[in-house]
């Protein structure tokens, strides 16, 4: 039985067409192919993998939602964040490689390349330094970074220094 829309064969993950979710199938494997049955009408046939990647994906199999994901790669996040600048760049390879598998930071820089489109470049660029240097390699807490960035920048007014019993410094001292 399929949970997702991949069979397991030998620890690799083999693609049958979505509609097919928590179907049960049968699966014939020679020593170069894997064949995928449903109730004895053939549905996907792979190339056997004995080394490599783990899940093989036929596109046409997926559902259309998620079709435009298959798209995406590593190379290609890293290229759209490095025309914003290095420091973007290097944000986008930490979330890629803080996760198990690549493709799954894909929709997190996806939403923060998402969230410099309408900002500067310079202030993309600073944003992502802090991210990377705190940690924050989530679409939440880099969204955060930016608010607070942008309060920074716009506040122009000066703070008002107080005097009040319980400072301390040189210039405190009676």
């Amino acid at each position: 039985m399929s949970t997702d829309y991949h069979v397991e064969f030998k620890t690799f993950l083999y693609s049958v067409p979505h509609n097919l979710i928590r179907q049960q199938v049968d699966l014939r494997a020679t020593a170069r192919t894997i064949e995928i049955f449903h109730r004895g009408k053939r549905v996907a046939v792979h190339q056997r993998r004995y080394g490599g990647a783990r899940h093989g994906t036929d596109p046409d199999h997926m559902p259309s939602s998620h079709r435009r994901y298959a798209e995406w790669t590593p190379d290609r996040f890293r290229r759209w964040a490095a025309s914003i600048g290095p420091q973007t760049e290097g944000l986008v390879i930490a979330i890629l490689s803080s996760r198990p598998h690549p493709e799954q930071g894909f929709r997190t820089c996806l939403g923060v390349l998402r969230l410099f489109r309408d900002i500067e470049p310079n202030r993309a660029e600073a944003v992502s330094a802090r991210a990377d240097e705190i940690g924050g390699l989530n679409c939440k807490s880099i969204a955060s970074l930016l608010a607070n960035h942008k309060a920074a920048r716009h506040s122009t007014e000066p703070t008002a220094i107080v005097d009040h019993a319980n400072l301390r410094g040189p210039d405190y001292f009676h």
